[in-house]
């Protein structure tokens, strides 16, 4: 939502302030221009990455349009979730998580969290380490080295992709460059025709210049942030369940395991404990 507030912001001050300077919205149209430039950007995005990082892109751009799905209410939900999976560990053995973590999509437990239950990489990830602990993994710091391990991997993917986005928009105002000269060589060509008509081109040739400008900052470059963006909230997110898992191994009781869970969130999104204490309170029992 924020991504078409921004890009209505940013199209309406361009262009507001250049018609409400005198400017002549006509000439801006340059329909070859903007194909020779968004074009080649494309081509030149085509070009450099692999075909896991161009799909990856697509999904990207969806959900920076949506924004981060993190909010207050998913982590609470998320921190309920590790409290009632922690406390059924200890109240009947991490042998009982068996039956959860095996199939988790028909898992009494994960039912009741629907957000953290659709999440299919955060189930995969959070099963596959409670798999560990059922395997009698009891050493804190070797879990936390291959939690790591898997999150760098993680994060390193996602980067191809905002950086992937970024190096489009870097590459932007060199195209509108290459569009700008391409008018003015066709300019030339028409060099006998009168002022009016050399204007008129001239003016068309400029033009991409600043279509490569302003899609690569008004537009493309803000979208690789926003993207950024989103997976630093998933990677928090992740981060939060490691959190609480190591609690869970080093044999911390579930209210503790899951108050180590929450003190590693950021404070827009961190609820309080006594908001947290309501919501386990009414986590059914397995």
């Amino acid at each position: 939502m924020f991504v078409a507030i921004g890009a209505v912001i940013v199209l309406a001050c361009v262009f507001g302030g250049y018609l409400a300077s005198g400017g002549h919205f006509e000439v801006l149209i340059q329909p070859f221009e903007f194909l020779i430039i968004l074009g080649a950007a494309v081509g030149a995005f085509v070009i450099a990455n692999p075909m896991t990082v161009i799909k990856g892109v697509g999904g990207a751009l969806g959900a920076a349009a949506k924004g981060s799905r993190y909010n207050k209410d998913s982590y609470i939900e998320l921190l309920s979730m590790l409290f009632a999976t922690f406390k059924l560990a200890k109240s009947k053995g991490n042998l009982a998580l068996e039956q959860h973590i095996e199939n988790p999509h028909d898992s009494t437990l994960f039912s009741q969290f629907p957000g953290f239950a659709h999440d299919h990489h955060a189930v995969e990830f959070l099963c596959d380490y409670l798999r560990l602990v059922t395997l009698g993994t009891e050493n804190v710091h070797e879990v936390e080295a291959l939690i790591d391990s898997e999150l760098e991997t993680h994060h390193a993917e996602q980067h191809q992709i905002s950086s992937a986005v970024q190096n489009m928009a870097d590459g932007t105002p060199a195209l509108g460059i290459v569009a700008a000269v391409l008018g003015v060589i066709h300019t030339m060509g028409s060099i006998t025709e009168p002022p009016e008509v050399l204007g008129h081109l001239i003016g068309g040739a400029l033009v991409g210049t600043f279509l490569g400008v302003l899609l690569s900052y008004g537009f493309i470059a803000p979208l690789a942030t926003a993207i950024a963006n989103v997976h630093s909230a998933e990677a928090k997110y992740f981060q939060c369940i490691k959190a609480g898992l190591l609690a869970h191994i080093a044999g911390h009781p579930p209210a503790v395991s899951v108050e180590f869970a929450r003190k590693a969130l950021l404070s827009e999104v961190r609820p309080t404990f006594a908001e947290l204490e309501e919501a386990t309170g009414k986590v059914l029992p397995v």
